[in-house]
Parts: C-alpha cells; structure tokens; sequence
C-alpha cells in the first residue's frame, strides 16, 4: 500500500511473450540487486520439526491483523478466509482488519504487548519488518519454506522483499519472514470520458504528460487529484517523478537503505522541483494536504479530476464506481521508445509472530492464502495476483490494463522500490518532507538535504 502500502523497482532478459508471470520473476531483480549487502549474518536455527497437517493441530483460534480493507482486498481475503474455515473448521480465525496508517502505528506497539496477534502483515520497510527482525518479534520461516516448497513456487526475486538477516540489517538476504499475496506497480489511472471530451488521448512521453497536465488545467478541470492527509500518498506521486529523473540504479540505493545514493544531486531536485511546481500551476487540487486518501479515490470514482496517480490496488474501486470508463497506464518514459520506470513491488507480506502459541497453524493460514488457488481468488477479486499473472490475466477492462503496465514496466522498464523501505525513520522523514515541499514551507534544496540526512547517518551507521 501501503494501502497501501503498499508503499520497489526492477528487471532482467526474458521473451515479453512469457507475460506478466514472467515479469514477475523480474519483479524484484530490478529491486533486487543492491537488496542485499555483504552482511552473511546467519539465519536463525530452524525448529527441528514443523507440522503441515492443519486437521492434525486441535482446535485453535489464530489472531489475525492485516490491512486488507479496500474494496477487492477486503473481498479476496474474505473469501479466502471463509474457504480455510470451511476446509479446516478445527482452526477458527479472529481477523483484526484496520487500515494500512493504523496498523503501521498499532503493529508497533502490539507486538510488544501481551495480545499480540498469531499473524499480523507487516510492512516489508527496515522501520516495520526490520525493526519487527532486530527485536525478535517475528519468526523465521524457513522451515516452513522448506516444508511447504515455497521457494519452488516463489521465484527468489519475490522471496527477498520479506528477507532479512537475523539482526535486521541486512535487506534481501538470510532468512525469510514472511509471504506476500499481491504485486503492485504505481500508474495513472484516468477518466476515459473526460480525456477524450478534452480531445486527448494517453500520453505518450513525459513531455506529453506535462503538457496535457497544463491543457485540462487551462479547460478548468482539475489534471491530477491527491489525498495526501497521510503524508504516505505522496510518496507515491514522487516516485514516478523521480523516476522520469534519477538513474533507477540509484533511486534502488535509496530505497534500500544502500551506499551510492545522493538525494541533494541535481536529479532528484529536479524531480522535487517539478512536483512543488505542479502544485504551484494548479495541476492538483488545492485542498491535497488535507485531504484524506481514501476520500479522493471515492471522489476520483465520481468524476472529480482527469487523472488520479496511485497504486494498482485501487482498481477494483475505481473500476467499480466509473463502471469501465477508467483507463489505466503507467508513467509514460522521457523518451517513446524506452520503458517506463516507476515505483512498485509486493504488497505486505504475512508473518508469523513469535508470540504465537500456534506458529504451525499461522504458517498453514499463510501457505493458504499465498497457493495457487488463492492467487485465482485474488484475480478474481480484481486484484493482481503476484503468482500466475499471466494465465489469470482480465480479458478486458481497466484490470487487463493494469496487468498490461505492469508487464511493460517489469520487462521493458524499471519497477522502483518504494522509498519508505530506506531507513528505519524514512517512512516519516519522506512523508513529512513532501508535505512541506508540496506546502512551499521548504525549498526542494532543503527537502533533498532532509532527506539526505536521514538516508546519510542511516548508511553511516
């Protein structure tokens, strides 16, 4: 999403005709390489036995905390929910669902508590999962990789997005602490029938973009709408800005927390420079500070505004509030023939914590919720499965759309990692930095230069 998360980037050489499965084996590599480091911390000693027979471990209640709330997550993970009950109805399952900012601040404060929950998804970032790995508070699932084949149908690119050392400062590498459900990529999604009263059609190039941001500004529609009331929204506006901008090699240091990366360079003021820009023109709505993110989906789905930047996990609202005249694509390349860089990755992974009582039956829930037939669940629920994309791809429609930017992105392009991932501070460091920039109460020098500090004592220490 976070949202979402939920909220990496990536790639290497196969035949764009293997699809977006494929792409998904890239999902990570371009996200990957400067994911892990020279730490060869050992993983943690795995338990000696581990039992995958859930109707063999009596009756049990697993406390479940996740972020699963909007429209087609709350769906898939309803239905999957319902289907374990009915196949293991000797495991009952207490869900906790809350949004992705309330969970970002409970998950913190539950896990050191005595009602700590059995499996809560946590946020893949060195300020949440890695902060969750350095304290002992989630189990590693090795054993249960290797019991229940997960690296087999998991690529190793998937896998290293929820993979630390024991000590948590190595992203990317050691042991694995937890499944994710989803793929994501950040596009825009767009009003087909107000760009097309505009005499529009899709952007073809950056250039073309900004020039249609200034047309429909001029039409006196709103070009791009924002809620950004959670300061992490705008995390997701400014990663494709940097990314028409910034070298991804260098945006992946960033946003891995790994040496290489310089957040005062020229390029990543440029990219902060055009985004206080944009708000100056009038290219977003005036009121994106304090308006709440959900809120603007919802008002996004009604008809207010031409173009709305957010994450893939959106569609299956938009899609079902503007009914098939919601168009989806990804951040158009500074040049036509190159490929789009923008930021996504893995939604949240699901992990074990390690006050569950039943840490057998937890790894069950998740094996359950990560096979194969729940990833036909997830694309039917209009999400994008991170397995088996290819095969369970939309005929039609915006969801056909998204899989398709999606590809592109991951075969031709680079898929950014989420800038939050950085430090165990950047999450709030970043997200109170755009506000300020976005409010011209900083300088996109002193913006980069916050920034830098942050991402600078991190790589110091």
């Amino acid at each position: 999403m976070k949202a979402y998360r939920t909220g990496g980037n990536v790639r290497w050489t196969r035949a764009v005709a293997a699809g977006v499965g494929a792409a998904l084996l890239v999902l990570t590599v371009g996200c990957a390489p400067g994911v892990g480091t020279t730490e060869t911390t050992a993983p943690a000693s795995p338990r000696a036995s581990v039992n995958i027979d859930p109707t063999s471990m009596g009756n049990v209640t697993l406390t479940i905390w996740d972020q699963e709330v909007r429209g087609g997550q709350n769906d898939e993970i309803t239905e999957l929910n319902k289907q374990f009950q009915a196949k293991y109805p000797n495991i009952k399952l207490d869900r906790h669902a809350q949004s992705f900012e309330d969970l970002q601040k409970t998950g913190r404060l539950v896990l050191t508590g005595p009602d700590a929950p059995d499996v809560i998804e946590a946020n893949n970032s060195r300020s949440q999962m890695g902060a969750f790995v350095t304290a002992g508070q989630l189990v590693s699932l090795d054993p249960y990789a290797e019991a229940y084949g997960w690296k087999d149908r998991f690529p190793q690119s998937v896998l290293r997005l929820s993979s630390y050392s024991t000590n948590g400062k190595a992203f990317g590498s050691g042991s694995l602490f937890g499944l994710p459900q989803v793929g994501e990529v950040v596009g825009f999604y767009y009003n087909r029938a107000k760009l097309s009263k505009l005499g529009l059609s899709v952007p073809q190039t950056w250039a073309d973009l900004e020039q249609q941001l200034k047309t429909i500004k001029t039409a006196g529609e709103t070009p791009l709408v924002l809620g950004n009331l959670e300061k992490w929204p705008a995390i997701h506006v400014f990663g494709p800005l940097q990314g028409a901008h910034t070298p991804a090699d260098e945006i992946t240091n960033l946003a891995l927390g790994n040496p290489g990366g310089d957040w005062t360079d020229q390029t990543n003021l440029a990219a902060a420079t055009e985004l206080q820009d944009w708000v100056k023109a009038g290219y977003l709505n005036s009121d994106l500070n304090g308006a709440a993110y959900d809120d603007v989906v919802a008002k996004f789905g009604k008809g207010t505004g031409v173009y709305f930047l957010g994450g893939s996990w959106n569609t299956p609202t938009v899609d079902a509030a503007l009914k098939g005249d919601v168009g989806f694509i990804a951040p158009p390349p500074v040049e036509a023939s190159a490929g789009p860089s923008t930021t996504g990755g893995t939604s949240l992974p699901f992990a074990v914590t390690s006050a569950s009582k039943n840490p057998d039956a937890a790894a069950a829930y998740i094996n359950f919720i990560t096979s194969d037939d729940a990833m036909k669940v997830i694309a039917a629920k209009g999400n994008l499965p991170v397995l088996h994309a290819s095969e369970l791809a939309p005929a039609s429609g915006v969801g056909k759309e998204v899989y398709a930017a999606y590809e592109l992105v991951t075969t031709k392009g680079h898929l950014l990692p989420y800038l939050d991932y950085a430090t165990p501070t950047f999450s709030d460091t970043l997200g109170a930095a755009l506000q300020d920039l976005i409010a011209a109460k900083k300088t996109p020098a002193e913006f980069g230069a916050a920034l830098q500090k942050d991402y600078g004592d991190f790589i110091k220490g």
